[in-house]
């Protein structure tokens, strides 16, 4: 059989998927990454702890078709996003770990900006706010920072990027400098209108433009991977996306309207807003979807919540509430309700619609009857309170209300939460049976890229499990303006 890999290097774990006749065949076993925290609200990562795990995870998904004898006709790739490096394309070393979306390292630089430039102009361009989880603030602080990237630079040596780049540099053999419609997007760098990099921007935080990567659409030749950088394989690099635009496109959320959210370390809810750019009104942003090579573009809303599987990770790793993450559904379906607790999930501040760096995280209502029941109930509610929010601002800047809502990733495993948000939102939640959908959509665009599969085919949607709205579905809502007063006094405290 024809298949494509799929390779999905996400903020926790990279992933390597076989997709073949338009769907995941096999997922491999996820590579764990680990993370640094160097001080309070900096996120980091090992680059070469990323290289690694994108080989071995890749290596076995190889192995597995080969022993098949299945044909790999190219790769895609997913990235996490906003996530920088910056590296020398002589020695192709690393200069700094790479800085990651969750890192508030430069939110002072961040507010300086915004009482100085024209924010709604910068907005009209990018479709993006001026807030450290976007790339050029990050950029601009390894340029002015890191000894190393400004030795690169008087060099003339340095290159800059997101992962994505960073991946496809390495994969080529550092013959291909390229980044992905999808990503730029997410840069702050990069005209949504005139897709390319805006020398104003570029001016505005000090980056170079000879250090950054060449536009490209999401399904496209980007360049072939170097059989001595990869596995001994020379194929066509022939799709790369970021990972929700690219879960986008593996849903089949290819017509405006359409909504998908990912639940993973964050949640990502993404709306499908057509060919017409569109600025939300109600605290989203506008990004580029993934799209080909000659097709028009095709823009969506997104609606991004920092903290979902990290707020489970929390209660595990920090607070030892409960041994494996999936144990948080058993402990709430255990009582009636939340019983007047309620969990603030800003942990990490809080991103769209209110987009509050300075919240703080907050349990509320407890009582000396609260048993860690309770505190892992009301940290799965407060997710799908945080993603009702989205929704109604979705709803209101697409002038509709939504008929449904697809869902993957790894928290969506959690049934209670599954339910609980069908019932809030009050429509069916169609979760993906399918594992790396984030994979499977890059894996998909190479697909489209090489002519192995058509636009038509890759609209259907995947297989799911559908939760309905129960019948005490207006309870949940009810709570939710509950919720909505904790929200108020943890801000107030923040």
């Amino acid at each position: 059989m024809d298949v494509i890999l799929g390779i999905d290097q996400g903020t926790t774990a990279t992933k390597a998927v076989l997709v073949g006749e338009g769907r995941a065949a096999l997922a491999t076993a996820p590579r764990a990454l680990d993370h640094l925290y160097p001080q309070p609200g900096w996120v980091e990562m090992d680059p070469a702890a990323i290289w690694r795990s994108l080989l071995s995870a890749a290596a076995e998904a190889v192995d597995l078709a080969q022993a098949r004898g299945d044909r790999i006709r190219a790769v895609g790739l997913a990235n996490q996003g906003e996530s920088v490096v910056a590296w020398d394309a002589e020695t192709g070393e690393a200069l700094h770990h790479v800085i990651t979306w969750q890192c508030a390292r430069t939110a002072e630089r961040c507010a300086e900006l915004a009482a100085t430039v024209d924010v709604a102009a910068l907005r009209a361009k990018t479709g993006l706010l001026l807030d450290p989880y976007f790339s050029a603030t990050k950029l601009q602080w390894l340029l002015e920072r890191v000894p190393a990237v400004q030795a690169a630079r008087r060099r003339g040596s340095l290159r800059l990027g997101t992962l994505d780049s960073w991946m496809i540099w390495r994969l080529s053999g550092g013959r291909a400098f390229v980044t992905d419609y999808t990503t730029a997007s997410r840069t702050l760098l990069f005209d949504l209108h005139a897709l390319d990099w805006d020398d104003g921007l570029l001016a505005l935080f000090g980056v170079p433009r000879w250090a950054l990567p060449q536009p490209r659409p999401s399904a496209c030749l980007l360049g072939e991977t170097a059989p001595a950088a990869f596995l001994g394989l020379g194929l066509p690099i022939a799709g790369s996306a970021v990972d929700q635009p690219a879960a986008l496109f593996a849903h089949g959320c290819c017509r405006e309207g359409a909504l998908k959210i990912t639940y993973g370390t964050g949640a990502f809810l993404l709306m499908n807003i057509g060919q017409r750019f569109r600025l939300s009104q109600h605290g989203l942003l506008t990004s580029l979807a993934a799209t080909g090579e000659g097709e028009p573009v095709q823009y969506y809303l997104d609606g991004g919540i920092y903290s979902v599987g990290a707020a489970l990770d929390w209660l595990r790793d920090n607070l030892g509430l409960v041994a494996e993450a999936g144990e948080t559904a058993a402990l709430a379906e255990s009582l009636p309700d939340n019983e007047g607790v309620y969990f603030v999930p800003a942990l990490a501040g809080l991103a769209a619609p209110l987009w509050d760096r300075q919240a703080r995280a907050a349990f509320l209502g407890l009582t000396s009857a609260t048993t860690r029941a309770h505190l892992a109930r009301a940290v799965l509610e407060s997710i799908a309170y945080r993603v009702l929010q989205v929704v109604r601002s979705m709803g209101a800047d697409a002038g509709a209300a939504i008929g449904e809502l697809r869902a993957d990733g790894g928290v969506a495993r959690n049934d209670f939460l599954m339910q609980f948000q069908a019932d809030i939102l009050g429509v069916p939640v169609q979760r993906s049976r399918l594992a790396g959908m984030t994979a499977l959509g890059a894996a998909r665009l190479a697909g489209l890229a090489i002519g192995l599969w058509d636009r038509v085919a890759l609209s259907q949607p995947v297989e799911t499990d559908r939760f309905l709205p129960g019948p005490r579905a207006t309870a949940p809502l009810e709570s939710f303006h509950r919720w909505e007063e904790a929200l108020g006094a943890a801000r107030a405290f923040g």
